[in-house]
């Protein structure tokens, strides 16, 4: 199974459209958001051009539309974490959060595998302990260029992907 990593939308549906095409070409079956998607209509674009699951963990861009986001039921692809999300893939525990120092807690937990987490823009792998937690660089490629992951779990291989190679 491949599932993308995002996360910094900042609305930037110019990039998250590049994010999408790329996904639907590497055949990405689930998307986990690591927040700041910061609008509604950027989570309904997102649900509208992604066929596969969306996980959803809020961002402190989402904070303040936390009202926009609530009744969501009529989506069909979309699930909504609040701050924090967790969900297993092919039997590995994950979880996903915006803030890196929340991250890093949850990884030393040792209740997962993997641990993702967005808010600084800046791509970033570790490992703490067992856990390998990863930043997947941020859509709006405002402090680095744009970027995000793909995760393939039969091999557990994470590649950053940047938006500038997109057309």
């Amino acid at each position: 199974m491949k599932i993308a990593i995002i996360s910094d939308v900042h609305n930037n549906e110019v990039n998250l459209k590049k994010s999408l095409i790329a996904s639907e070409k590497e055949g990405i079956e689930n998307l986990i958001c690591c927040g700041d998607l910061a609008s509604r209509e950027t989570l309904d674009f997102m649900a509208d051009n992604f066929s596969g699951e969306i996980f959803f963990a809020f961002g402190n861009m989402d904070d303040e539309h936390m009202p926009d986001f609530k009744n969501v039921d009529n989506y069909r692809n979309v699930n909504i974490f609040g701050k924090f999300g967790e969900a297993e893939f092919d039997k590995k525990k994950v979880a996903f959060v915006h803030y890196p120092d929340k991250a890093k807690r949850l990884a030393k937990s040792g209740k997962y595998n993997f641990v993702f987490y967005g808010h600084t823009h800046k791509p970033w792998e570790e490992m703490v302990g067992e856990c390998k937690v990863l930043n997947p660089g941020c859509i709006t490629g405002d402090r680095f260029q744009p970027t995000f992951a793909i995760w393939d779990t039969e091999n557990d291989e994470f590649r950053l992907i940047l938006l500038i190679e997109i057309k």
